[in-house]
């Protein structure tokens, strides 16, 4: 697993630098109307995928658990293009949207840390990002109907948490990787 993820070690950068832009908009721009947000999240939940499936496709070859980085970027893309096709969406029904993904994600990841221990240390910033993106996701289920631009700043400080930790790994990856 680590000599493929640190060959595409830039995948997992190029997810971080997405994720951190999807949260400085967010930030910057409070007054977006619930129908910017749900296109801010379909084409970042688009785009994570893509590059998710990419990393997976790239690196199947020299280990088995490829299919984990494919399955959470297959998620990723469906709920994109969902969220993108219907973009009239309650409020409710976004933040479940979200909670999902990030559930799932958070899972994954966990999953991928747990592996990737056995070859690198420092394999706890992906854990870290999918035990935040499940903490997100049970926030989000908590109280779904404070609705999605109440939920802005919390949206916004997890996807750029979550970039930070995506790029961290990345470096470390290739780090470990070049060793």
């Amino acid at each position: 697993m680590l000599q493929s993820l640190g060959k595409y070690w830039w995948v997992l950068v190029v997810r971080g630098l997405v994720a951190i832009g999807f949260g400085v908009i967010a930030y910057t721009s409070p007054g977006l109307t619930l129908a910017s947000l749900v296109l801010f999240f379909g084409a970042f939940a688009l785009v994570s995928g893509v590059f998710a499936v990419i990393g997976a496709i790239a690196g199947r070859e020299g280990h088995e658990d490829w299919w984990v980085l494919l399955l959470e970027g297959l998620l990723g893309i469906v709920l994109g293009a969902v969220t993108l096709r219907a973009p009239e969406l309650t409020a409710v029904a976004l933040v479940l949207y979200i909670a999902a993904w990030a559930l799932i994600t958070g899972v994954l990841q966990v999953v991928s840390a747990i592996r990737l221990r056995k070859e690198i240390e420092g394999e706890f910033w992906l854990g870290l990002s999918g035990l935040l993106s499940i903490g997100f996701a049970i926030l989000l289920m908590i109280a779904p109907g404070a609705g999605a631009l109440a939920l802005l700043w919390v949206i916004a400080v997890y996807a750029v948490v979550w970039g930070v930790f995506l790029i961290l790994l990345g470096f470390r990856v290739r780090a470990a990787a070049a060793s």
